[in-house]
């Protein structure tokens, strides 16, 4: 009897195992707003690091998460460490492509609670009197994330924050825009 129940559990892990090996390596969490002002004014907001503050979801996440800017104030270089509760954790980001109005490519390095390291995009397509954002990040999934992706969402977790932070930032550059 207690060698069927450890042959029974042997054979779920190991099958655990084989799915959790099948599962993708590569992911991609992509959201989208219409915002009318134009894609210069909307672009500034996210690439002067410095104002995150005002529109970002994990900086309401963590009022007192302490952070650190270097290099240049905006544009490719600039750069912002972050160190938060367990909502937040530990991390960097720099950018990496600023092209005005049109695209912001970031690197981001999560430290805490897991390492990781993944890239950020922000696309800028005027259309009309509105401009389309597009707020994406992509990467690969290792063994452990890749076997959390069977119990949680994670373009629904991360996204629903994107979904945030371009409402806010639609908020902000319509408000201001208005003037």
């Amino acid at each position: 009897m207690l060698m069927t129940i450890l042959i029974s559990l042997a054979v779920i892990v190991v099958l655990l195992l084989i799915l959790v090996a099948t599962r993708p390596s590569d992911f991609r969490v992509t959201r989208s707003n219409a915002i009318a002002a134009p894609a210069e004014m909307i672009f500034a907001q996210v690439n002067d690091l410095h104002k995150w503050e005002a529109w970002s979801p994990w900086e309401k996440m963590d009022p007192a998460l302490k952070k650190t800017f270097t290099g240049p104030p905006a544009g490719t270089g600039a750069s912002y460490s972050w160190a938060g509760n367990n909502k937040v954790g530990t991390g960097r980001m720099t950018i990496m492509e600023s092209h005005p109005g049109e695209r912001i490519r970031i690197k981001l390095e999560f430290l805490k609670p897991f390492k990781a390291t993944n890239t950020a995009e922000f696309m800028f397509k005027p259309e009309g009197a509105q401009t389309a954002v597009t707020w994406s990040m992509s990467g690969k999934n290792n063994f452990m994330g890749k076997a959390m992706g069977l119990v949680m969402n994670f373009d629904k977790m991360i996204g629903g924050q994107f979904e945030k932070g371009l409402a806010q930032i639609k908020l902000l550059a319509e408000t201001t825009a208005g003037r």
